[in-house]
């Protein structure tokens, strides 16, 4: 793809090599936004610091006035609120003085700093998301590329849906989701009753599992992302591509707004099973390739696909209709060109 470019390595200067290869849609003075995941408490497998420090230095060194930011989360864990978020950053080693750079929380400390923009797509007529807009000339929507539960992958462009939506948002795409139990495998832990956010699960008895109230479940899906036994899986009230379709919505109504005044990086580095979202270390499940950049996030996902391979995906999450997404992409204009 001619508008996608690959710099091979694994360290930051080849992502600076990337950077200065692409043609920057930012002038002097611009305040632009280095949208990232700095992981979660716990979590082994995200982008390291200095990768996101070389975007900061990059955008300084021309002039730029850069900040850093990510958004609340719906489950419970190092995310959840604004200041557990950042003191989560702090502790994965995302710090101003390590950045050289203000880190913010989009949707605020307290989640409410969100607007509702138009999509008139079939599933959101609107979405909400994070306010960062005002103010903020252009943005780096920098991703770690992996594997991840409910969408197949993660890229460009849940890092521009889920990553932008607020907290209520974020629901509304999880909605049909459900945990559903293998008793066989249920050792009874109670965790999953631990971490829910919703109160919807009944922890277990020396007499019986945990029950689940799927009238108060949100959808979010950390009991089955954390089952030390593998014992929950998604169950889907509806299609489970209707998931992807409004992962792409989100990200479709987003883009038009920073389209055109925003530059697209994945990392295609420790490429793991899981979301950066999920505590621990998860295993590899292809090499490392490199950095890839483009203007346009539909495409710079689609060839870290085709670098890496579409099989580790599959066998990391069969039966997850990720492709779902390309196709529902071009059905409704979202891809490059259209």
């Amino acid at each position: 793809m001619s508008s996608v470019r690959l710099i091979r390595g694994d360290k930051p200067e080849a992502l600076r090599r990337l950077l200065t290869g692409l043609e920057s849609p930012f002038k002097p003075g611009d305040r632009v936004g280095i949208k990232i995941h700095w992981g979660e408490k716990g979590n082994k497998g995200f982008l390291p610091p200095p990768y996101t420090a070389e975007v900061v230095r990059w955008l300084k060194e021309m002039g730029m006035k850069p900040f850093v930011f990510d958004t609340t989360v719906l489950y419970s864990g190092g995310r959840r609120t604004g200041e557990d978020s950042l003191k989560t950053a702090a502790g994965n080693g995302f710090t101003e003085s390590s950045l050289g750079c203000p880190i913010l929380i989009g949707d605020g400390l307290d989640g409410r700093a969100v607007v509702e923009i138009d999509a008139g797509y079939p599933h959101f007529p609107k979405v909400q998301v994070a306010d960062v807009f005002r103010n903020t000339e252009g943005f780096v929507i920098l991703s770690h590329f992996k594997g991840h539960l409910e969408a197949g992958f993660g890229g460009a462009i849940k890092n521009l849906s889920m990553g932008f939506a607020s907290r209520a948002h974020k629901q509304r795409m999880h909605a049909d989701a459900h945990p559903i139990l293998g008793r066989g495998k249920c050792n009874r832990c109670g965790l999953c009753a631990e971490i829910c956010p919703a109160g919807a699960i009944h922890p277990p008895s020396e007499a019986s599992p945990p029950t689940f109230d799927l009238e108060k479940c949100i959808g979010c899906a950390q009991c089955i992302a954390l089952c030390p036994k593998a014992a929950l899986k998604v169950f889907w009230d509806t299609d489970m591509k209707v998931f992807q379709e409004r992962l792409v919505e989100t990200a479709a109504a987003v883009w038009r707004l920073i389209g055109g005044k925003s530059l697209v990086v994945n990392a295609l580095l420790k490429i793991t099973s899981e979301c950066d979202c999920m505590p621990g270390t998860h295993p590899s499940i292809a090499d490392d390739v490199g950095f890839l950049g483009g203007t346009h996030p539909v495409s710079v996902d689609a060839e870290s696909l085709r670098l890496i391979g579409e099989a580790p995906f599959d066998k990391a999450h069969p039966n997850v209709p990720w492709r779902r997404q390309f196709e529902y992409a071009g059905q409704i204009g979202f891809a490059e060109g259209q």
